[in-house]
């Protein structure tokens, strides 16, 4: 049998404007609309489909393999924005990069309030 991760639910309480957070920062298209859901489509067949929450959002983890250049362009667009950014998720390396992993941990502004890793 075969399977393949096709999608996940990205609770928001503004699902348009996280989607759009969210394209823009990893430089992909704009969201689409697919019935409730803001649809961005990442390169490997997966989408993030944003619904409207009704319910306090709980903590959502994401994690998203790039490229180097790619890497440095997204922290680029963070830290144009103006966005905090952490090295770690547990938010105590405020401003740096994992080395490591080279990763850095960034939380959407409000309304999202989503962490991206």
């Amino acid at each position: 049998m075969s399977a393949e991760f096709n999608h996940t639910i990205v609770w928001s309480s503004d699902p348009r404007a996280s989607a759009r957070f969210v394209a823009d920062i990893l430089g992909r298209p704009p969201p689409t609309r697919y019935g409730p859901f803001h649809v961005v489509a990442l390169d490997n067949s997966v989408s993030l489909d944003f619904a409207n929450a009704e319910a306090p959002i709980q903590s959502q983890h994401y994690a998203f393999l790039i490229g180097e250049a790619d890497f440095d362009a997204v922290l680029a667009r963070i830290r144009t924005g103006g966005l905090d950014h952490w090295a770690d998720p547990a938010r105590r390396r405020a401003g740096q990069i994992n080395q490591t992993m080279a990763a850095a941990a960034s939380t959407s502004p409000a309304p999202t309030a989503i962490s991206w890793r």
